[in-house]
C-alpha cells in the first residue's frame, strides 16, 4: 500500500505508527508542520508564516498539491484540529481520521465553531479510529457514524518495555545512591497538572524522607513547577531531567518503583501509563479517561481524585511502605499489557482495516 499521513512528525505516537507500516514494506509518506528524521519515511514539511490565516491557506494548498503528487491509496490524519481539517477539506478518499483525545474531549467544548469543525471532519472520514471508550463516546456525541468507529489501541512494545530493563545505576547516577523512586513523565502543560505531584512531595517526605522523584518532561509550566519545588524546599529530592528519549525510557521506568500521572484529561489509556505497567511498576493515577478500566483500585494500582495532593501522597506512601504490593501490582500489570495492549497486534488490526478500506 501507498499510505500518506497528516500528522506531527516529532510525536512519538506518529513515529511508532508510521515506522510499523514502513517496516512492513508499505510506501509511507508523512506531511507535517515540523521536520523530523524517521528511517524509511518521506517527510514533507508544511509552510509557516506569522499570519495565522495566510498559514492556513498556504498549508491547505500545499497539502492538496502533495496528495496529487503522491497519489496515495489512502490518507490518514492524526488529531482533528489542523491535520484533520486539511485532510477533510481535500475531499480525498479513502480518508481515515484518528482523534487523540483533547481534540474530541476538550476542544469542542470551547466554542461552537470548533465543535462544528470537528463534526465536519468526522463526517468526511471513511474510518475513524480511537484508543479508548471515553474518546469513542465523545466522537459519537459529535454525530459521527458509529459504524465508522473502530477502537485501535496505541499498544506497547512489550519487548522494549519490560521489567528486565531494570538498571538501578541510573538512580545512583541521579541521586548518588539507591533510593525508593517515584517517576512522572507527563508534559509540563496545564492539562497534566504536574503541580499536584509537586505539592504532594512534602507530605511524602515526612513519612519517607529518603524518597526521590524523577520528573521528566518539557512544557509551558516548566519554570513555574521548578519555582514551586524551590519554594517548598524539596529540590534535593527531585531531579527534573527534561524530555527522556523514547529509547531510554524503558530503563528509567523499569528502574523506578512508582509511576504517577496527575492528568486532568486523557483520551483512552495514556501510552506512558501502559508503558510503565509493562515495565512492572505500581501506578498511582488520577480518575480520568479509561484509567479505571485498566487499573483496579487497590488490586493493580491506585486511582486518586484530580488536584488532590493529599490523596496522591497517601497512596504513594502506602505503596512505597508495602513493597510486596509493588511486586504484585507489577506482575498483574505486565500480564494485562501483554494480553490486551500489544503494539504489534494492534497495528496488525490497523493494517487489515486499511486493506478493507482500499
Amino acid at each position: 500500500m501507498k499510505i500518506c499521513y497528516l500528522a506531527e512528525a516529532s510525536s512519538i505516537h506518529t513515529q511508532r505508527w508510521v515506522k510499523y507500516f514502513a517496516e512492513r514494506g508499505h510506501e509511507v509518506h508523512l506531511i507535517s508542520y515540523n521536520p523530523a528524521h524517521i528511517e524509511g519515511i518521506k517527510i514533507y514539511v508544511l509552510p509557516d508564516t506569522k499570519n495565522r490565516f495566510l498559514t492556513f491557506i498556504l498549508r491547505f494548498f500545499e497539502v492538496k498539491r502533495l496528495i496529487k503528487k503522491i497519489k496515495p491509496d489512502l490518507l490518514h490524519a492524526h488529531y482533528i484540529d489542523g491535520y484533520g481539517w486539511y485532510g477533510a477539506l481535500t475531499r480525498f478518499h479513502p480518508f481515515v481520521m484518528s482523534p487523540w483525545g483533547t481534540d474530541v474531549l476538550v476542544a469542542p467544548k470551547k466554542s461552537k465553531m470548533i465543535k462544528l469543525a470537528a463534526k465536519f471532519v468526522l463526517a468526511k472520514a471513511d474510518l475513524i479510529t480511537t484508543d479508548g471508550e471515553n474518546s469513542k463516546e465523545a466522537i459519537m456525541d459529535l454525530d459521527a457514524d458509529i459504524k465508522k468507529i473502530k477502537v485501535i489501541f496505541y499498544g506497547v512494545d512489550t519487548k522494549k518495555f519490560s521489567p528486565e530493563k531494570k538498571d538501578r545505576s541510573i538512580m545512583k547516577y541521579l541521586f548518588k545512591n539507591d533510593f525508593p523512586v517515584v517517576i512522572s513523565i507527563r508534559s509540563f502543560e496545564p492539562i497534566y497538572h504536574v503541580k499536584t505531584l509537586i505539592e504532594s512531595i512534602p507530605l511524602i517526605l515526612k513519612e519517607i524522607p529518603d524518597a526521590k522523584f524523577i520528573i521528566a518532561g518539557e512544557g509551558e509550566q516548566k519554570e513555574y513547577l521548578i519555582s514551586l519545588a524551590k519554594s517548598l524546599e524539596i529540590m534535593d529530592s527531585i531531579r527534573f531531567v527534561g524530555m527522556i528519549l523514547h529509547d531510554a525510557l524503558p530503563k528509567y521506568l523499569s528502574s523506578s518503583d512508582v509511576y504517577v500521572s496527575t492528568s486532568l484529561s486523557d483520551g483512552g489509556m495514556p501510552l506512558s501509563t501502559l508503558e510503565a505497567m509493562a515495565c512492572g511498576l505500581a501506578p498511582v493515577v488520577t480518575d480520568v479517561a479509561d484509567n479505571k478500566k485498566w487499573i483496579k483500585d487497590g488490586e493493580s494500582g491506585f486511582i486518586v481524585p484530580t488536584k488532590d495532593p493529599k490523596s496522591l501522597a497517601e497512596k504513594i506512601i502506602y505503596t512505597l511502605k508495602n513493597k510486596e504490593y509493588v511486586m504484585e501490582f507489577g506482575r498483574i500489570n505486565r500480564k494485562i499489557v501483554e494480553e490486551k495492549q500489544n503494539y504489534y497486534r494492534e497495528m496488525e488490526k490497523m493494517e487489515k482495516l486499511y486493506k478493507e478500506l482500499i
